[in-house]
């Protein structure tokens, strides 16, 4: 029934030490034998989910960035892109410096800050991927940027997130990862616009999807895809979306989807 299973990275596939179990391993290797197309939909980095999919062997297109950008996994052909667009991001730029925000940036797969700091040096050491420090900003913000990303007290960061919408908010997608992350994307760099297109190119409808997530970012696809699932430890609010909700990230959640819809339909049609 299911041709395609998107999948978050960060407290949905992996574990709170940051692994993916041998029994999730499995169950992917078993539903990517049966045809089914598994990804990642992730709001990280290219090059860092490009490891964890060379962990789990997955050989396909890989969704980073929020969605807004789609590639290959190892010869690295680009087949979707968005960046934000650039007078959005100047204007971002212009706040966070009006507002002592910590502002990355995300070129060409190289994440930039202006200075290393305790949030630059965490955010490097989680996601596996160097910082360069680079404090002209205004200079990197003539090319395109595929994300722009703030790092601070969350219930700050919704203060700043109400007075960025009516600012940016029509150019730009706003949304939260994790508490103490508040990300920007295209308005079309989303995981639901990415499965989309995903599922296209492919060859299979949005019914045909399957789409596990944690957070809020999280909410578009699983609004789209025909089965959206909600982690044990996602937010009330994306559990109340979602059509089903399985075990936490530490119960190999991701795991008992595949069992339960992948291939026990499969068994039983065998």
């Amino acid at each position: 029934m299911y041709k395609m299973i998107a999948i978050d990275i960060d407290d949905t596939l992996l574990t709170d030490e940051l692994v993916v179990t041998e029994g999730t391993k499995a169950a992917l290797k078993a539903a990517a034998e049966q045809g089914v197309f598994v990804t990642l939909a992730t709001g990280r980095m290219f090059p860092s989910a490009q490891k964890i999919a060379a962990q789990i062997e997955l050989n396909v297109p890989i969704i980073t960035y929020q969605g807004s950008l789609v590639k290959t996994l190892f010869d690295e052909q680009v087949l979707y892109e968005r960046s934000v667009p650039k007078d959005a991001a100047k204007e971002l730029f212009a706040f966070c410096q009006e507002h002592n925000l910590h502002l990355q940036l995300y070129i060409d797969d190289i994440l930039y800050v202006q200075e290393d700091n305790e949030k630059a040096r965490r955010y490097s050491f989680l996601s596996k991927i160097p910082c360069v420090v680079e404090p002209d900003y205004d200079t990197l913000l003539e090319q395109p940027s595929t994300k722009m990303l703030i790092i601070d007290d969350p219930d700050y960061l919704d203060e700043m997130a109400a007075k960025l919408a009516p600012l940016i908010g029509d150019r730009v997608h706003i949304t939260k990862s994790k508490p103490h992350y508040l990300e920007f994307t295209h308005k079309e760099g989303t995981k639901g616009h990415a499965i989309a297109f995903m599922a296209e190119h492919i060859g299979c409808t949005l019914d045909e999807v399957i789409a596990i997530g944690d957070s809020w970012n999280d909410h578009e696809m699983i609004e789209v895809a025909g089965l959206g699932v909600a982690m044990g430890n996602a937010l009330p609010k994306l559990k109340e979306l979602a059509q089903y909700v399985t075990g936490t990230n530490n119960e190999e959640g991701v795991r008992q989807v595949i069992e339960k819809f992948v291939l026990q339909p499969a068994e039983t049609n065998a």
